[in-house]
């Protein structure tokens, strides 16, 4: 069965499982409407201070209607981009493989992106490639249904306020130390710490619903 998702600004670790596991069969929806308060402009990444917030701003329209998800343009009145390259680097210099990933995703963050539906296809691609998951393939969707019957439905997991408690096995993280293990940031964070080895996390995680 195919599965279907949104879309995200670098996945949390909880979409990869389900591209990861679905290399053959995944669908991106891209017809909904945009929402607020969920991972379609935001992702999170561990800081010496605990989760950081990376938001992506995005500009709001004068039209008291519903936006559709691939019309909504990115804000560019100020390098919001460099701010977030700036807190990785922070957050992962000393994470055993950023160095070896950092040439890969430089590029994304100096690009001048409009749209954020694409930004985010973008970002998804540049994982892939990091992952080695070849090849990376996916439909997209021509029509929005609410109710799915063909798909394995998991574009519940784009919802960052709704509580999505999952279960992973423990890695080790930069500031674990002083935190903790935190579960699901973005992908990002997966990467870095993990190197080579993220992708057969991936694929042998079982993405439990507590």
């Amino acid at each position: 069965m195919s599965a279907l998702i949104h879309p995200t600004y670098f996945p949390t670790i909880a979409h990869w499982v389900i591209i990861a596991q679905h290399q053959e069969q995944l669908v991106i929806e891209s017809q909904d409407n945009y929402q607020k308060q969920t991972y379609r402009n935001r992702t999170y990444i561990y800081s010496p201070n605990g989760k950081q917030l990376l938001s992506v701003p995005v500009k709001h329209t004068k039209s008291t209607g519903h936006q559709k998800y691939n019309d909504v343009l990115l804000e560019d009145n100020f390098d919001w981009k460099k701010q977030h390259w700036k807190s990785i680097e922070t957050a992962y210099r000393t994470s055993p493989y950023f160095e070896f990933y950092e040439d890969d995703l430089i590029p994304f963050f100096k690009k001048k992106h409009n749209s954020l539906f694409e930004m985010n296809l973008e970002s998804m691609e540049i994982v892939a490639d990091c992952l080695q998951l070849d090849p990376f393939r996916y439909e997209l969707t021509t029509e929005f249904h609410k109710i799915q019957a063909s798909n394995l439905d998991q574009r519940p997991l784009v919802s960052a306020k709704a509580k999505q408690e999952h279960h992973f096995d423990t890695y080790v993280q930069v500031f674990d130390d002083r935190h903790g293990f935190i579960p699901n940031l973005s992908i990002l964070d997966l990467l870095f710490n993990e190197g080579p080895n993220a992708l057969n996390y991936l694929i042998n995680a079982n993405l439990i619903h507590k």
